[in-house]
């Protein structure tokens, strides 16, 4: 079998499992003309995903009684956000992926992206990042741990941020105020807007039943923001306002 890109050789380890029962790490190897290491990181990431069940020298169907009821997958929408992200990513690229359900979303298809080097505060996302076949450069802020938001924040990630700078910031919000800009239930604020500060674009994902929501903390005023990548779903009239403050809007399709 020839060699296929990472989502889609998953998705075929996939389909070999419900078909045999059972795989090992040698024979899906050879299968897809890859490395015995690449097919562990696939394993762990489908593991990770609660879509198989680890074993020494392969894995086995995860067991119906583990299958939990209680997780929501990710919504269409935000598939098609991030899909829509990625594809404003260069090769090469030094960007920002900030914590956030929409922002994960992305690093999937990162695996088909060579030579990035990726700053984040979250735990998830880096550990997300070690999976992909071409693993980018990770470099971690450190700081204190939020548990609010599940990453890293304070004065000590804000001066690692500053160290470097970055071609894109790609950042979700709790909510999209027409006449203030992104806004959030967190109170702490300082590193998102210095990540602002150290990216040539800052890159904002939401999808579009956040826009119009009123919250009081705002995080980043439009005058921050280069781009917003939404859903097919934004209102035409929410569409012009945005378009008038000189953002690039992309409206995502769902495939």
């Amino acid at each position: 079998m020839s060699k296929r890109n990472t989502p889609q050789r998953r998705h075929a380890i996939l389909a070999l499992l419900e078909e045999q029962g059972e795989v090992s790490v040698d024979a899906l190897a050879k299968a897809f003309a890859t490395s015995e290491v690449t097919i562990r990181k696939d394993l762990t990431a489908l593991e990770k995903n609660g879509l198989l069940l680890r074993r020494y020298g392969g894995a086995v169907p995860m067991p119906q009684e583990l299958i939990g009821e209680g997780s929501q997958p990710v919504s269409s929408y935000k598939l098609a956000i991030a899909r829509a992200a990625v594809g404003c990513i260069r090769e090469h690229a030094r960007i920002i992926i900030d914590s956030g359900s929409t922002t994960a979303a992305m690093i999937p298809e990162l695996g088909r992206k060579p030579g990035l080097v990726v700053m984040t505060n979250s735990l998830s996302v880096a550990n997300a990042l070690r999976d992909l076949e071409h693993e980018p450069v990770l470099l971690m802020t450190g700081g204190t741990w939020d548990p609010h938001s599940e990453s890293f924040q304070g004065q000590v990630a804000e001066q690692v941020l500053r160290s470097y700078d970055f071609d894109q910031l790609f950042i979700g919000a709790d909510g999209l105020d027409l006449q203030r800009g992104t806004t959030t239930f967190n109170e702490l604020l300082g590193l998102s807007r210095v990540m602002a500060e150290v990216a040539r674009e800052v890159i904002v994902l939401a999808e579009s039943d956040k826009v119009g929501r009123r919250i009081p903390n705002l995080e980043l005023p439009w005058s921050s923001i280069h781009t917003l990548i939404t859903d097919e779903r934004l209102a035409a009239e929410a569409r012009e306002q945005i378009a008038a403050r000189g953002v690039k809007l992309i409206c995502a399709r769902i495939d």
